[in-house]
């Protein structure tokens, strides 16, 4: 043990003050300054740094006869430890994820691949109510790409005890699922067709404009583009051609237009005469609030309101990341999308980093 002054440091981890030149192999507690003249300040021992003997001359130079440490009893885990323990235990096993550098106590997770963040709000509550660690996320739902950060972890004292160490991953494994609170759901290579609608775009009247944004969209994944049908407002016509394209293997069908309530917007009836099973027409999310979404099978289907046309980011900039990474759309799903479904349109468009979306 060490010898000296002890001093309350963290509860249940004390902090000594010991003579500089008898601290070799002991753990820093604090920052230590350096000040050089004309006002430089900068951290020339670390939090954490395990004292070394070329360090003692540094140390006595700064002025430090005497530091501050801290000695590990074989019930602590010093903090740079403890936070790999925890990253582990938000982010699970396997290769979904991938850290960075230990500092100070603090992780920084990012994703390993392309997908959509998937947050287990219940086991990231019950890991945050620990007071000496910290978890904060992305989002749920969040899309991400491979090296994005999705999450921060942090042990809140110098050290922590293996006894609380595993309190927290026992607690976090409890309830449904593994113990990892953080997901990554790998968008996956999916046959895609689209269904255009409208007769003045069928009977060449006008240029088809929605299709290229579709595509466009499309392009940031793994497709396999089966083609695009015109139909006339007739919603037997679009039905054939919904089911034409399942057929012809489409995993994921997008139906542009007459999704409103006019008249002659046929394709919600169209969609639903397919046989397709309606999760929802209609959805907290402006702009989007006229999109449905439907399954024949095992088939996505995406009825499209005009407004994917004409801005930036829609209700299909929620809904195509899930569906690409496999994700099955629920009724409440799409409720959920009600608190963060409203797109300010700003400016400069950061999405998904923003509030669009978030749930």
């Amino acid at each position: 043990m060490i010898r000296g002054r002890e001093i309350a440091f963290n509860e249940g981890n004390p902090m000594k003050e010991v003579k500089t030149r008898d601290s070799i192999g002991l753990v820093i507690s604090h920052d230590i300054t350096r000040i050089i003249p004309g006002g430089e300040k900068s951290v020339a021992f670390k939090k954490g740094h395990i004292i070394r003997e070329e360090d003692i001359e540094g140390l006595l130079k700064l002025g430090k006869a005497n530091v501050f440490v801290w000695e590990n009893d074989g019930t602590l885990l010093h903090e740079n430890e403890a936070a790999a323990v925890l990253a582990d235990i938000v982010s699970g096993s396997g290769d979904n994820f991938s850290y960075g550098e230990v500092k100070e106590g603090k992780i920084e997770i990012f994703a390993g691949r392309d997908g959509v963040l998937k947050v287990d709000k219940e086991k990231l509550a019950v890991l945050n109510e620990f007071d000496e660690v910290m978890v904060a996320t992305r989002h749920d739902y969040t899309p991400v790409r491979a090296g994005d950060k999705v999450a921060g972890t942090r042990i809140i004292p110098l050290a922590i005890s293996l006894s609380r160490i595993d309190e927290v991953r026992k607690s976090a494994a409890r309830g449904k699922g593994s113990g990892a609170a953080l997901s990554l759901f790998s968008y996956q290579p999916k046959r895609v067709a689209i269904v255009t609608t409208g007769s003045e775009v069928f009977e060449g009247l006008i240029e088809d404009g929605f299709t290229p944004i579709v595509r466009g969209k499309l392009s940031e994944y793994e497709i396999e583009d089966l083609g695009n049908l015109k139909s006339s407002d007739n919603p037997d016509m679009t039905a054939k051609a919904i089911l034409r394209m399942a057929g012809l293997g489409a995993d994921v069908i997008l139906v542009t237009g007459g999704m409103s309530v006019d008249p002659d917007d046929r394709t919600p009836l169209a969609i639903m005469n397919t046989g397709a099973k309606v999760v929802s027409y209609g959805a907290p999310v402006l702009p989007g609030a006229m999109f449905m979404m439907a399954y024949l099978g095992d088939v996505a289907i995406l009825g499209l309101p005009g407004c994917v046309m004409h801005s930036k980011r829609t209700i299909l900039d929620l809904i195509l990341p899930r569906v690409m990474a496999g994700l099955r759309v629920s009724k409440q799903d799409i409720i959920d999308l009600a608190a963060g479904g409203l797109c300010l349109s700003c400016e400069v468009c950061i999405f998904p980093s923003c509030s669009f979306g978030a749930v």
